[in-house]
């Protein structure tokens, strides 16, 4: 997986789990260079990822770019979210610019996008997307997940993402349901990636 987010690599190793896949994070090869994320979409920059990941490493790579969408901020944090408050940012700083941000609007709508990528050494990729409508608290409530969990309320589960279970958010959220689609497609992804690239 081309990631060193530990949170991203625990929740992709428990929906695959029925798989029983090896899944191995980036920090567990020889280090190589980060892919760059300057795409405009979150497609552009997971497929930049799972390619660079695939080329280096000579094996299939899966990558996935998501993020936080706000109508009230235009769209922001978007492809910006892991940076929000800046380069090298915690989920926490990210958090308080976001809040700081909203303070004067009542439109707290949001959503949660997610696009996986997955791409075979040699070339050629497969794209599996989906997103999470919810709404933005006025103060972090939670313990669980990770990123903008914690203000991300979700009103069919009244609760935010770190206020429910890691199983039951991966039920609902946008990455959960992208892996859904991937995973009901698996079978298929293997053959299409072939021996050579697992």
């Amino acid at each position: 997986m081309a990631t060193r987010n530990e949170g991203k690599l625990r929740e992709f190793r428990e929906l695959l789990a029925p798989f029983h896949l090896k899944i191995k994070g980036l920090g567990e090869f020889l280090p190589i260079a980060e892919a760059v994320e300057d795409g405009d979409s979150f497609e552009a920059n997971a497929v930049k990822k799972a390619v660079f990941a695939a080329e280096k490493l000579g094996l299939a790579a899966l990558a996935d770019d998501s993020g936080l969408v706000v109508r009230a901020l235009g769209g922001a944090p978007g492809v910006y979210s892991s940076r929000y408050a800046g380069e090298g940012a915690s989920d926490a700083e990210n958090i308080r610019r976001l809040l700081k941000e909203m303070k004067e609007t009542d439109d707290r709508s949001a959503s949660f996008v997610c696009v996986i990528v997955v791409a075979r050494p040699g070339g050629g990729i497969r794209i599996y997307e989906s997103s999470c409508l919810g709404v933005i608290t006025m103060k972090p409530s939670g313990k669980e997940g990770f990123g903008y969990d914690p203000v991300f309320y979700y009103p069919p589960l009244k609760a935010t993402f770190a206020e429910i279970s890691r199983e039951d958010k991966n039920q609902v959220s946008h990455r959960g349901k992208a892996m859904q689609a991937l995973k009901a497609d698996f079978e298929d992804l293997l053959c299409w990636l072939g021996p050579a690239s697992v």
